[in-house]
């Protein structure tokens, strides 16, 4: 199985658009850096739900059947970045509640079993 198969097999662009989203939600107070780590600074929180974000969206990368719940997580953390970093002047915010969106949504492939052939035993019998 390639890059093809394993991406298929999760939930790769809800993840990726997730992990955007952190990134965006970390440029705020990351530039406010000097004021950030100071006593009572609300620029903690954004680093803090942030950097959560970023982290839902890579256990969504390598455990995928816990999607809908880390899809949940994000929404959550994604409304409550606009307290501490703007919420990524709102750019973050709208692309963690859609990657979430895409984590609740996505769902597993189904996989097809090969039919395999009837032997003498197994066939119905025919009438007439």
């Amino acid at each position: 199985m390639g890059f093809k198969g394993w991406r298929k097999s999760r939930p790769f662009w809800g993840a990726m658009v997730i992990i955007v989203s952190g990134i965006t939600i970390l440029w705020v107070p990351m530039n406010l850096y000097l004021s950030t780590f100071l006593p009572g600074s609300v620029a903690m929180i954004g680093l803090l739900f942030g950097g959560l974000i970023m982290l839902t969206g890579m256990l969504a990368m390598f455990f995928p059947n816990s999607s809908r719940m880390l899809g949940i997580m994000t929404i959550f953390f994604s409304i409550l970045s606009v307290i501490g970093a703007l919420g990524g002047f709102l750019f973050g915010t709208i692309f963690g509640i859609i990657g979430g969106s895409l984590l609740i949504a996505w769902r597993p492939a189904e996989v097809k079993e090969p039919q395999r052939k009837l032997e003498m035993s197994e066939r119905p019998a025919k009438i007439g």
